[in-house]
């Protein structure tokens, strides 16, 4: 029983790590070079990855899909994917996906500006896939050092969990301690007495 349970218990935590790692708020400083939007058509494989169609318009198999591109301090580039949330999950609750797409247009580079931005995000960029992170908001800065690198946001919200997981474990060897074992130690006397009255050990 010990290494079946090991091996849940791994791959649940294997699981709650990609979970939260793709749910949960991050933060790039870049500098936006420009916006796009492509028309593009969901498979099985990536529709997970993607959010539902803008608020007042009907979900369907293809749609606009609004791009924003940065490239941060060490040349690296990003590509942002800018779709509403709406009341789903993740629970951001975004509904102002055009308002964000303007505002990235307005502080592009295309301008000759050199304006540094705080993008927060969720999900994950996969070529495989064609995923893309969503865009969730877009904070000017003056300079990229400003950026506090502490997520204290996602702390709290990994700390009301384990606190949460903690208890619920508590409960549960309770639970086993009180139900489980002696309902399993029950069974066990009574099969011991049917093998021995089956044994002509009477």
């Amino acid at each position: 029983m010990r290494w079946p349970r090991i091996i849940f218990l791994s791959v649940l935590l294997l699981f709650l790590i990609a979970f939260f790692h793709y749910t949960l708020p991050q933060r790039d400083v870049v500098q936006i070079t420009g916006t796009d939007v492509i028309r593009t058509d969901f498979s099985r494989w990536n529709r997970l990855f993607y959010a539902q169609s803008d608020s007042g318009t009907v979900d369907g198999t293809n749609r606009d899909l609004r791009q924003i591109f940065a490239q941060t301090a060490d040349d690296r580039d990003i590509v942002y994917r800018n779709e509403d949330t709406g009341f789903g999950w993740p629970p951001y609750f975004k509904l102002n996906s055009a308002d964000l797409q303007a505002r990235a247009t307005n502080l592009s580079r295309a301008d000759g500006r050199d304006q540094w931005v705080v993008v927060t995000h969720y999900g994950w960029r996969s070529t495989f896939l064609t995923a893309f992170p969503n865009a969730v908001r877009i904070t000017p800065i003056d300079n990229p050092d400003d950026l506090n690198p502490i997520p204290w946001l996602n702390i709290i919200i990994l700390a009301l969990l384990a606190l949460a997981l903690f208890f619920i474990w508590r409960m549960w060897v309770r639970f086993e301690d009180r139900v489980i074992d002696p309902a399993v130690d029950r069974v066990s006397v009574r099969w011991a007495k049917m093998r021995d009255w089956m044994a002509g050990r009477r």
